[in-house]
């Protein structure tokens, strides 16, 4: 056994993912497992943290696409770090402005839930 390595059903558990989707993960380039002699997939400690990475960028909306080039990227080494940067840079920036949408559409939210408060309220007055 490989310390700290995970199988397939505890990359799936701690990331609440299923294993369906680690092994697609592995067949679209994103990450790699390993087989321990009895033929089981794992990941080590370097697949888990890439796997923290990923599960991180998708929660937040970030396309399949661009973690494939950007662990293509990685994949090349010092020489694509500028890029890589780059990348990570332009991601940031679409965060951002999701964000904002997301702040402008609680604000307006909050809104209608105060303006339906009034009305309630003003309804037990009657």
């Amino acid at each position: 056994m490989v310390e700290g390595a995970l199988s397939i059903a505890e990359v799936a558990k701690k990331f609440a993912t299923s294993k369906d989707t680690l092994r697609y993960y592995e067949k679209i380039g994103l990450v790699k497992s390993h087989r321990w002699e009895s033929g089981i997939r794992y990941y080590d400690k370097n697949d888990i943290v890439r796997l923290e990475f990923i599960k991180c960028m998708r929660d937040a909306g970030v396309s399949l696409e661009t973690l494939i080039r950007y662990m293509q990227l990685l994949q090349k080494g010092d020489s694509t770090i500028k890029e890589r940067k780059e990348l990570l840079e332009n991601q940031r920036e679409e965060l951002r402005q999701k964000k904002a949408l997301i702040e402008r559409s609680l604000e307006r939210l909050d809104y209608k839930i105060d303006h339906y408060d009034r009305l309630i309220a003003k309804e037990c007055k009657k």
